[in-house]
């Protein structure tokens, strides 16, 4: 049976790279492949840590932008619900049934509350970010019009500056708006450093996690002073999960890249000095490209260009080999330098992202392997959705 009829049994169209059952070497490049194996691993590791530590973890569904991916972070790493960073995402999510959603950012345009305000009417519990005051009325306004309820995180920004409030008093009386808001429910502390997920240094980043939860402990603690409890505080990232898990502050964790880790995340060290994509987390996504010309003799070229990934962190690292470079690439272009001649023609190779987020944004399907097998194929739900 050629390619192309077991294209047809899909019945979605040509823009399918494979399908259920294929052999890994016939699957059509570019697109992203998922090591099944690997990323089950990933998966349950994080879950496990959260519950040794007493902490839910809120997967980051930004990352995928995959309801299965997102279902399958439920049923293995027992997550509490996703976050997500736009009201379309968070729609995709709820529509695919996950029940607890976390738009974990600011929410402002009338249009965009207004179909926040109808999200819950999907059997999700809607949850945003709030660092501004004037925002209470206008989430309380679109909550009451539709007859629903808005859970809302005080977000603080301990250090990525961008959103969010810096002082405890501005963290108070924000929450206490909230609380006293129709339709509203205060539900906690968003507080997320961002800025110091991919420092190198392992002391580096503890350093700036140190300051961040003393922050967050001073509101929590002000906060309480007022009779108002936080049911989250949440924050944490691939690279920072552990400090926040162990501060006794923080009680959920929103990490993303670790169920995929990328080149630029796998860099960074671990206490032992260890980078964490050898021995903490394993490579799970790649993009699958092929050599498509060889005409030069030390550079080959292959079809994994600016439009297959994003490398806005840096180009994408070839995947089980040191005999090859991807030094550099165009719209449809990648070059590999490869000067002992070692790759031809058609040969495949797994290359890992710089940064996995945007590159899954520009990709229609995943490819579940396992075992040299096609064994899944997951649409990208929320693919290019942006508003």
């Amino acid at each position: 049976m050629n390619i192309m009829t077991k294209f047809d049994e899909l019945e979605v169209g040509y823009n399918v790279p494979a399908s259920v059952g294929m052999d890994e070497a016939d699957i059509q490049t570019p697109c992203l492949v998922v090591d099944l194996d690997a990323l089950e691993r990933n998966i349950t590791k994080m879950g496990d840590f959260a519950k040794q530590m007493g902490v839910r973890h809120r997967v980051h569904g930004k990352m995928h932008k995959s309801v299965d991916v997102a279902l399958l972070q439920e049923k293995l790493g027992n997550s509490c619900g996703v976050c997500c960073q736009k009201v379309s995402e968070a729609e995709s999510f709820a529509r695919g049934g996950i029940k607890d959603v976390l738009v974990s950012n600011q929410v402002r345009d009338p249009a965009k509350i207004d179909r926040l305000a109808r999200l819950p009417n999907l059997g999700a519990r809607t949850i945003c970010c709030v660092d501004d005051i004037s925002n209470v009325a206008e989430l309380s306004a679109a909550a009451v019009k539709h007859g629903t309820q808005i859970e809302c995180l005080v977000e603080i920004d301990c250090g990525a500056g961008r959103c969010g409030v810096t002082t405890t008093p501005d963290v108070v009386a924000i929450a206490k708006a909230i609380d006293a808001a129709e339709g509203l429910k205060y539900a906690g502390i968003q507080a997320y450093q961002g800025a110091m997920q991919h420092i190198d240094d392992y002391s580096e980043r503890k350093a700036k996690i140190d300051v961040a939860v003393a922050m967050v402990k001073d509101a929590v603690e002000a906060l309480k002073s007022e009779g108002l409890e936080c049911d989250i505080v949440g924050g944490g990232g691939t690279g920072s999960y552990y400090f926040e898990g162990n501060s006794g502050v923080f009680n959920e964790l929103q990490c993303g890249s670790y169920a995929f880790m990328d080149a630029d995340y796998g860099r960074i060290l671990d206490k032992d000095g260890n980078r964490i994509d050898q021995g903490e987390w394993e490579n799970a996504l790649f993009i699958l490209t092929s050599v498509m010309s060889h005409a030069k003799v030390d550079k080959a070229i292959c079809d994994a260009g600016l439009k297959a990934q994003s490398v806005d962190s840096g180009l994408p690292v070839v995947f089980g080999r040191d005999d090859v470079e991807y030094v550099k690439c165009s719209d449809e272009h990648g070059v590999i330098m490869d000067p002992e001649g070692h790759l031809k023609v058609n040969d495949k190779l797994k290359l890992v992202p710089g940064h996995c987020d945007p590159t899954c944004n520009v990709h229609d399907w995943y490819v579940g392997v396992r075992n040299g097998k096609v064994e899944k194929l997951w649409p990208i739900t929320a693919r290019g959705l942006a508003y």
